[in-house]
């Protein structure tokens, strides 16, 4: 499968890039890895990737697994994140 250079590009960018770890935690310590998203260019382009592809475990783009969910939840309709979140970004190609 090639390589999505994307994808690779916003993950090289990311502030917790080498913490993944940490970025997997349960309960109270969920906000506290979340704390790590504030600030990071590339927390938009993280969210719409784990909202596009329904990611269940972790902190994405600030939000924790509950946060997503509701958001999921709420918006059943969206198909494509990056175009309600960033609608001036280029679309994908099909």
């Amino acid at each position: 499968m090639p390589k999505n250079t994307t994808h690779q590009s916003w993950v090289e960018l990311a502030r917790c890039r080498g913490a993944e770890d940490d970025l997997f935690p349960e309960g109270k310590q969920q906000k506290r890895a979340a704390a790590i998203c504030m600030g990071c260019p590339v927390r938009q382009e993280c969210l719409i990737e784990a909202l596009d592809n329904r990611l269940e475990w972790g902190i994405w783009g600030g939000l924790t697994e509950r946060e997503r969910r509701a958001l999921l939840r709420q918006h059943p309709h969206v198909t494509s994140w990056a175009e309600v979140l960033d609608p001036e970004r280029p679309a994908k190609a099909s």
